[in-house]
């Protein structure tokens, strides 16, 4: 009955999970601090992302609905700390632009496009399927960012 008297519903304390992973999420990758090299730091984030992933593959899946909850239908994370995630990427990016490493464009607009590669990538391993080729991680998700940030870079013309 604590449960519910705290947080009203089982629904909530799903919602509730999931925020605390996103919280976690933005710890984890804070962790990683930054250098002068701001693709490196895009990179050492986005190994940050992933192995959080890995270390908290169900958590995960509950912070993006991959999980099932059944009849547990609250109204997800809170989106004001699950939108700190994305800004934490959005910020790196934007740090690149005006550190010159990637052109200048809408940071925002960058970032999600990161996070997408990297996010499907990484539910992707999560749920097996990446293993259709050997070594995926070295095959598949590094080879997919270099190439996404290769193309967001200033020509070297």
């Amino acid at each position: 009955m604590a449960v519910y008297t705290h947080f009203g519903a089982m629904s909530a304390v799903v919602d509730e999970v999931a925020t605390e992973g996103f919280r976690r999420l933005i710890a984890h990758v804070d962790a990683v601090g930054r250098s002068d090299d701001t693709l490196a730091d895009l990179r050492a984030s986005a190994a940050a992302y992933r192995e959080n992933a890995l270390e908290n593959r169900h958590l995960f899946g509950v912070m993006f609905g991959a999980v099932g909850r059944g009849d547990l239908h609250g109204s997800g994370p809170n989106p004001e700390v699950a939108l700190a995630a994305f800004d934490q990427i959005a910020g790196l990016v934007e740090r690149a632009m005006t550190a010159g490493t990637l052109l200048p464009d809408d940071p925002r607009q960058v970032a999600a496009q990161f996070w997408s590669a990297l996010h499907g990538y990484v539910m992707l391993e999560l749920s097996g399927v990446v293993r259709i080729v050997d070594d995926p991680e070295h095959a598949v998700l590094w080879p997919m960012l270099t190439h996404l940030l290769r193309g967001l870079a200033p020509s070297s013309d």
